[in-house]
């Protein structure tokens, strides 16, 4: 008996001790969290704050990723007009904001202050590493410098060819799929093939045959999306150190080894093709055509004032930034811009005789780069679906210094400002009905049109969206084409049964068991007018 007391009195001794320091840290961490959230309540009190589920839980699930969490959106608009406090758990607090005049002097602030903090950022790099969606302060500016390049008018114009023939296979395929009696086609699965398509064509001059062929790739880049999303809405899930642990932590680091590998081995043979070339160019005697820059080229060339331009990891970030926002955000605008079309026939009509008009005569079917500028109506209908439908939904900043916003309303600083992009899409109070769809709010007599920060297409606003211009051009260019070849209806979904279509906000704007439309050839339908006549 003696022997056993003696041998577990220290085990006991010891086990109290963790038990009381496990309680003592427990206590302190609870203290710490009643603390911050008590000054955060009383610093941003100046907002008002919708009813929370419980003073331990916030807001946490009070808006989801559905439609439902759409419309209640909606409703939080209506109620708190330009902004709102908002908080998750005793760890997240933020505020809410969703009107241009609180907007604005958030995003326009320089990037020496700004800090791209959030749930939405850390959850994003693991894949895109610090590129300059993700980065901050000098290193965004000095990469955005040397970004801006790939992006000027003289390099879009180059990629002008490359949209068509990517429209074009994806227009064969369809037509190809009507013959065989499928009228009624999901958009998102053809129109990322086909945005992806251009994308490595321009950004590696790699022509991967991913619209005939299955794609890991994009399959990969859809489940990535899918667990960013899913991760943010659970709150145990934002420490790595439990979420790598779970399933969907491993599932992750799966598929983003397989997004990782593919665009390594594509950067790889550019890079490869690349010092050939030049190898080439330097050996001939004789006059050599170079060949044209693209993404990668402009990224391995350019300089900064220094001298020094980006690293290997630097390209190897931004070139898997290019091919996700390239491509995922684009195809979610083509997407729901074909879907608003096909929802209001007369404007169809209306822009499909304005790309009429402007190919009569032609031989071929191609959109040119002097073309772009004589679609006014086409590319008004585009800023609305941006509008009405918008591909990214908010982005997140904080600020190393307090934030006066109007109403004498302060921002600390570190505070998460979460812009609600499609919140001030959708103010009724910025915009009239602002559920519908009018693409006359478009027109360059409307002022509202106009205003600062009302319109923000692209996350971040026309000063930040380097790649604003490159995705318009894409636009234009397979909108005008689609229309010149098809009619399109609303399609049935087969999950609903119905033509009813539920916006399915992640990263992008998609739409729940995908987004359908009834498509019909053009030159069937001419084909059938002449018989009748």
């Amino acid at each position: 008996m003696a022997l056993q007391h003696s041998v577990l009195s220290p085990v006991f001794t010891c086990l109290c001790s963790l038990m009381y320091i496990f309680s003592t840290g427990l206590v302190v961490v609870v203290a710490v969290l009643t603390v911050r959230h008590i000054w955060y309540s009383r610093r941003l009190s100046c907002f008002s704050k919708p009813q929370t589920r419980s003073w331990l839980l916030g807001h946490l699930g009070k808006i989801r990723n559905t439609e439902e969490g759409l419309q209640q959106m909606d409703d939080l608009v209506k109620t708190y007009k330009h902004s709102c406090f908002w908080f998750l758990g005793p760890f997240y607090h933020l505020v809410r904001l969703f009107h241009p005049d609180y907007v604005k002097p958030l995003l326009m602030v320089p990037a020496s202050m700004t800090v791209k903090k959030g749930l939405i950022y850390n959850h994003l790099q693991p894949w895109l590493g610090h590129s300059v969606l993700i980065s901050n302060s000098e290193v965004w500016s000095r990469k955005r410098r040397l970004l801006t390049p790939a992006f000027h008018f003289d390099v879009l114009k180059n990629y002008i060819t490359i949209f068509n023939s990517s429209s074009k296979i994806m227009h064969d395929k369809w037509c190809r799929l009507v013959a065989e009696g499928k009228t009624n086609l999901e958009m998102f699965d053809h129109v990322s093939l086909m945005t992806l398509d251009s994308l490595l064509k321009c950004a590696f001059s790699y022509d991967s045959n991913c619209q005939e062929s299955p794609s890991e790739y994009v399959s990969a880049i859809v489940q990535l999306c899918d667990l960013v999303a899913q991760r943010q809405h659970n709150i145990l899930h934002h420490w790595d150190w439990i979420y790598w642990k779970t399933q969907q932590g491993k599932l992750f680091k799966q598929t983003l080894n397989i997004v990782h590998r593919f665009s390594r081995d594509v950067v790889q043979k550019r890079r490869a093709l690349h010092k050939k070339q030049r190898e080439i160019i330097t050996q001939s005697v004789a006059p050599t055509s170079q060949r044209r820059k693209d993404f990668v080229d402009i990224l391995l060339l350019t300089r900064d004032e220094d001298g020094r331009g980006l690293t290997d990891e630097e390209i190897q970030a931004e070139a898997n930034t290019f091919m996700f926002a390239g491509h995922d955000t684009t195809a979610s605008a083509i997407c729901w811009m074909l879907y608003n079309l096909a929802r209001h026939e007369h404007y169809q009509e209306k822009c499909r005789q304005e790309v009429m008009d402007l190919m009569e005569g032609r031989d071929g079917q191609e959109i040119k780069w002097e073309d772009l500028s004589n679609l006014p109506f086409t590319t008004m209908c585009i800023k609305e679906s941006l509008r009405l439908h918008t591909p990214v939904q908010a982005v997140s900043r904080s600020y190393t210094q307090d934030m006066v916003l109007p109403g004498n309303r302060t921002v600390p600083a570190g505070t998460v400002c979460l812009v609600s992009i499609y919140g001030t899409h959708h103010n009724p109070i910025v915009w009239t009905n602002p559920n519908e769809f009018d693409p006359h709010r478009f027109d360059p007599g409307n002022k509202m049109s106009q205003a600062s920060h009302a319109f923000i297409p692209f996350s971040s606003g026309p000063r930040n969206c380097i790649g604003q211009k490159f995705a318009m051009t894409e636009l234009q260019v397979v909108v005008a084409l689609t229309l010149l070849r098809f009619r399109l209806t609303p399609g049935v979904n087969p999950e609903l049964g119905s033509s009813r279509v539920r916006r399915l906000p992640q990263i992008v704007l998609r739409a729940e068991g995908g987004l359908w439309l009834q498509l019909e050839p053009l030159n069937t339908l001419r084909l059938n007018k002449q018989s009748e006549e």
